[in-house]
């Protein structure tokens, strides 16, 4: 017998919290991993794409293989992948290294936040579906916050590798715990024959016109906000504000804490609100208020800039409900394939937007000075935002397919 619905809960939430860790860590060791391994800014954006453009290129097979296989064997299996990654980056004697091991982890990550989206589109109404996702988003950013200031003082006191050891055991752990405990849903009624291409099932989705307005925001909302986080507050505060390691901590445990508040506080709002669409929109065009704030504030206070960070943590996780959005144009039988390509969208576009936004900030400071430098940075993110936003502006608040189903 399988564990229970609150276990299995349980045991992907623990798999989504090493998830944001690791793509959210960067943040708090980059100034000092650029000084040990003479790495550019390039570099470090290099670094960070390698893990979400190795998680996102997973995406697709994996949604093939939850459809047709189930998650359990599939999440165990490449979550050993992901703890391979965290020693080979515990043992990195180069840039090199640290990117093939943060391509590692990504693969190692790339199934779990599906799974769990997998396992509750089955198991559960679809009205529950977007506090369930927000609520993993929520309670697993606790991982941002374990990337603050507790890694920090972690690396202080036993040195980052140590500590990378100690994260490649507790990703073995988690992916026996998904081994023996998992069972996977029966599969759905209408589901393709394991004859049928993946190319015409994924056309099937293609043709799906409610969704063309949703992929600008699927391809930037969360990518922009995972740069922040996972990368460029910390050099930002090091270069414009003399910050420390402990001090870049407690300002990433305070944006990783509002991620964890706002991500949660987003789950029930569409029941409260009987819609999505404005909530998505909302939250996407406030977060890009702070962002352009972030530029065309230039006399501002070292405190306003956390707390414009704090807010974009607090009001810019609007991807659970832009999941659970999205979920109701995808047909039942290709539940999985229809999750993991809003999540291949989702993050392909945060690898890309940190691979430029990298070699952006050293073409700028390369041209000019660094407070300079991360203004353009955060301009571009607020311009991209609202843009993006416009564009879902268009899109329908419910599948024409889905509208008397509930969802």
């Amino acid at each position: 017998m399988g564990a229970s619905p609150f276990a299995i809960f349980l045991i992907f939430l623990c798999g989504y919290t090493l998830s944001q860790f690791y793509r959210s860590f960067l943040a708090v060791l980059a100034p000092e991993l650029a000084n040990e391994f003479a790495l550019s800014s390039a570099d470090l954006g290099n670094m960070s794409s390698a893990w979400f453009t190795a998680f996102a290129v997973m995406q697709l097979p994996i949604g093939l293989a939850f459809d047709r296989l189930g998650p359990r064997r599939c999440v165990s299996v490449l979550m050993l992948v992901g703890a391979l990654g965290a020693a080979v980056f515990a043992l990195a004697q180069s840039g090199r290294d640290l990117i093939l091991a943060m391509a590692l982890i990504g693969i190692g990550c790339a199934p779990i936040y599906v799974a769990a989206l997998f396992m509750f589109g089955r198991a559960y109404p679809p009205q529950h579906f977007a506090l369930l996702s927000s609520w993993m988003i929520g309670i697993g950013s606790a991982g941002n916050l374990l990337g603050a200031t507790p890694l920090a003082l972690a690396a202080q006191a036993f040195g980052w590798r140590s500590v990378f050891f100690g994260l490649a055991l507790a990703t073995l752990l988690v992916a026996a715990l998904v081994a023996k405990c998992i069972t996977d849903p029966p599969p759905a009624s209408g589901a393709p024959s394991k004859a049928s291409g993946w190319l015409a099932e994924l056309k099937e989705l293609l043709v799906l016109r409610d969704l063309w307005f949703f992929v600008p925001m699927l391809i930037v909302s969360y990518g922009i906000v995972a740069a922040e986080r996972g990368v460029w507050m910390g050099p930002f505060l090091a270069d414009v504000y003399g910050l420390d390691q402990i001090a870049r901590g407690n300002a990433a445990l305070l944006m990783g804490a509002a991620m964890c508040v706002g991500a949660m506080a987003y789950g029930p709002l569409d029941q409260w609100f009987g819609a999505r669409k404005p909530i998505v929109v909302a939250g996407t065009f406030m977060t890009a208020a702070c962002f352009l704030a972030l530029w065309h504030w230039p006399a501002r206070t070292l405190a306003t800039t956390i707390v414009l960070l704090t807010l974009i943590g607090l009001i810019g996780l609007t991807w659970g409900v832009l999941m659970a959005h999205a979920r109701s144009f995808f047909p039942e039988h290709l539940l999985g394939r229809g999750i993991t390509l809003a999540n291949f969208l989702c993050m392909a576009g945060a690898g890309a937007i940190q691979a430029f936004s990298g070699a952006r900030v050293d073409a700028l400071k390369a041209a000019t000075d660094a407070e300079t430098a991360y203004a353009s940075l955060h301009v571009t993110f607020g311009l991209v935002l609202l843009a993006s936003g416009a564009l879902y502006l268009l899109s329908s608040e419910t599948s024409r397919t889905s509208r008397d189903d509930g969802t």
